[in-house]
């Protein structure tokens, strides 16, 4: 019986997570929901987005799914454990494969990491790459406003290099040899973060490590499509303006004829 795949984000970052499984994947049915009616996420507690991200969980597994990709930095150090913990199946969080990643290309140990202010706080990433290598020191800079700049479309404006480039010149004299993008709406900023840092900085992208997990993981669970064909459609759900979403998603992702689904927060908080 053919099922989707589930991805979950406070927006429509997690696009970037899609775009690269899609690459590695593409016969693999996408089922995303993207939570811009209560976004961002990133200045809530973690018990309110833990909350959030469940309710989003049992949504998209009444739907069905195999497995559920939390596409979202914040969510993912709120609500992985708790996830993991509610949900009958495999639950993958974003945060470690990027931590992961890092580790591996960075050459002096001084690791730069751009996230939101949830995200920084809760020092997951920090932890994360200290316990792979306690060699490492992590230099953090919360860049909130980056989120705005993607939910708004306007990540390829003036405006949008002109934020980025203020607000990544904490890293000047730190020496960083390596930038995590903790964020995965960060992503469709990346010639201007590359541009702001230098192209001596190497870009960690956890969205295509955490790519790399899904395939591995439906490999060792034996839950990969077998077929040369998508056998479900893919479907896109927000909790805010559909017409929004579907701006972003068409310029984002390979097809160009998404139609987003509205589904209203009252739906989801009885979940």
């Amino acid at each position: 019986m053919a099922q989707a795949i589930g991805y979950m984000d406070s927006g429509v970052g997690g696009l970037t997570v899609v775009k690269e499984t899609l690459k590695q994947l593409p016969y693999e049915t996408v089922y995303f929901f993207g939570d811009q009616g209560r976004l961002p996420y990133g200045p809530r507690s973690a018990t309110e987005v833990s909350q959030f991200a469940g309710q989003i969980g049992q949504y998209l597994l009444d739907k069905d799914i195999k497995m559920f990709v939390i596409a979202c930095n914040t969510a993912t150090y709120a609500a992985l454990d708790d996830l993991r913990a509610m949900l009958p199946i495999p639950v993958i969080g974003v945060i470690s494969p990027g931590a992961r990643a890092a580790t591996k290309v960075t050459r002096n140990h001084k690791i730069g990491l751009i996230a939101t202010d949830g995200t920084i706080k809760s020092q997951a990433y920090e932890k994360s790459i200290l316990a792979k290598d306690g060699r490492n020191e992590v230099f953090s800079v919360a860049c909130q406003s980056f989120v705005t700049l993607v939910e708004d479309n306007e990540y390829t404006t003036e405006k949008a290099r002109e934020i980025v480039k203020a607000s990544l010149k904490d890293f000047d004299g730190t020496g960083i040899d390596t930038l995590i993008l903790g964020c995965t709406h960060f992503p469709l900023l990346k010639p201007f973060i590359q541009e702001a840092v230098g192209p001596d900085v190497t870009l960690v992208d956890p969205a295509v490590e955490t790519a790399n997990m899904v395939t591995t993981m439906l490999d060792y669970f034996e839950l990969t499509n077998a077929t040369s064909k998508k056998e479900l459609a893919d479907q896109y759900f927000t909790s805010g303006d559909s017409k929004r979403f579907e701006a972003i998603a068409n310029d984002w992702l390979p097809q160009n004829d998404i139609q987003a689904i509205h589904v209203p927060i009252t739906d989801l908080e009885t979940k």
